[in-house]
This record gives structure tokens, C-alpha cells and sequence, in this order.
């Protein structure tokens, strides 16, 4: 049973929100601030964390950059601010998507599954296919010095590991898996989101640029995703 953090200042939010997740069969925490959503999501680590941008003591774009300073757990922002610098901002820190205030449930519902659904291991079951490409049995992708691993969602270069949001780590994938093969925001989008979510180039451009930084982080000469400009981005090959 995934267990959800809930963390918004609005005591009517925080009860409708909980019982329509509760009703779909999750556990469900929740906190009325960025300061104890903080302390609760370190301690009590969820599969999934749904923050409200705008809390009192610390607001969500404050608790997700110290989030990912220690966590890697999928993030859902919930905002009643439409301005782009906002969403933005949220996905260069790390955000895997935006729900506008107001809402229905049954969208954050299906937000939720989509983004649950992507976080989810291989299934170890899953018929035997070509190492590395999608279907197989080994869920180990080794490309030079960048090695992922599918199952444990982990990801490291030169043997340091590398934390990836869900999103990231999906976009890294479909880009590793084919060396040197171009591949378009369209089709990264189609490799990182559900159907139903929508999102725009940006939000890829703004994916990519976090994923170099992290890497830059850990070794500053790395130069493994080039930008093909008008047409996609690809991982070099080697």
C-alpha cells in the first residue's frame, strides 16, 4: 500500500484530499507546514509527497530544495498561483508536476497513479528481451561510465551515485538506451509522462539542464547529453 505525504496549510484541502486518496487504498500523512512536512517526509519516508507552494513556516519550494538535498521521492506541487516562473522554477528543483488550484480529485487521483506507476520497479516476471532495451529481463543499463539500474532505480557515473527525481532518471533512460540515436522532446515526453499529463518543451529543456547540473556535480567534465538544437537532445556515444 503506497503511502502518500500530504503537506498544505488548508485544513479543508488536507481532509478531502486524504479521504479521496484513502479511498483509492493509500496511506496517507498529513501536514499543515513546510516545517513539519519537512521533519515528517526525512523520518517517515512516503512513496509519493503532494506540497502546497504557499504554507507558513517554510513554503513548498523551500521544503522541496531541502527535500532533495536528502530524498529523491516523487513531488506533486499544488499551487493557486498560474505564473510560469513558478512551475519553472519547481522543475529545475526537481518537481515532477504541477496541480493548479482549483482542482478536481479524480485528476489529482490519476496524477498520482501516473506518477506512482513510473516510480514503479520491473516487474521481475516481465518476459526476458534485449539487455538494456525496454521489456528485457536485465534491467541494468551500462553506457561507458554511466551505469542504471532500473529496478532499484539507481543511477551512478564513475561509480558515484547520482540521485534522479522519477522524471529525470526516465529521461536519462530513454536517451541511454540508444547511443548517439536523437531523440525529440516529443519523445521524451512520451518516455517520462503518462497521456495524461501535459507538458511542454520547457519542461524536457528544464529536466535536461537538472540533469546535467547533477552530473557536473559529481564530475565536471561530464559532456554525455548533447544538445541537437531545433531538433532533440541524444547521449553521446562513446
Amino acid at each position: 500500500m503506497p503511502k502518500i505525504a500530504l503537506v498544505d496549510d488548508d485544513r479543508n484541502i488536507l481532509t478531502s484530499v486524504s479521504l479521496t486518496l484513502e479511498a483509492e487504498g493509500y496511506q496517507v500523512a498529513t501536514y499543515t507546514d513546510g516545517a513539519s512536512g519537512l521533519e515528517g517526509l526525512t523520518t517517515d519516508k512516503p512513496d509519493l509527497a503532494i506540497l502546497d507552494i504557499k504554507m507558513p513556516r517554510m513554503d513548498g519550494m523551500e521544503l522541496l530544495r531541502r527535500l532533495r538535498q536528502k530524498s529523491d521521492v516523487p513531488v506533486i506541487f499544488l499551487t493557486s498561483k498560474d505564473e510560469e516562473i513558478d512551475e519553472l522554477f519547481g522543475l529545475k528543483m526537481g518537481a515532477d508536476d504541477f496541480i493548479t488550484k482549483p482542482f478536481s480529485q479524480r485528476l489529482l487521483v490519476e496524477r498520482v497513479k501516473a506518477i506512482l506507476r513510473r516510480a514503479a520497479p520491473r516487474d521481475p516476471s516481465a518476459p526476458a528481451g534485449v539487455p538494456g532495451e525496454p521489456g528485457s529481463g536485465k534491467a541494468l543499463i551500462e553506457r561507458g561510465s554511466l551505469v542504471m539500474d532500473e529496478e532499484r532505480h539507481t543511477c551512478t557515473w564513475k561509480g558515484q551515485r547520482v540521485t534522479l527525481t522519477v522524471t529525470e532518471f526516465l529521461i536519462l533512460q530513454a536517451l541511454a538506451l540508444r547511443p548517439g540515436v536523437v531523440k525529440s522532446r516529443n519523445a521524451l515526453m512520451d518516455a517520462a509522462y503518462d497521456d495524461q499529463v501535459y507538458v511542454d518543451d520547457r519542461t524536457i529543456d528544464s529536466h535536461i539542464k537538472r540533469l546535467r547540473k547533477k552530473f557536473k556535480a559529481t564530475d565536471d567534465d561530464f559532456e554525455m547529453i548533447e544538445t541537437l538544437y531545433g531538433v532533440g537532445y541524444r547521449f553521446k556515444e562513446q
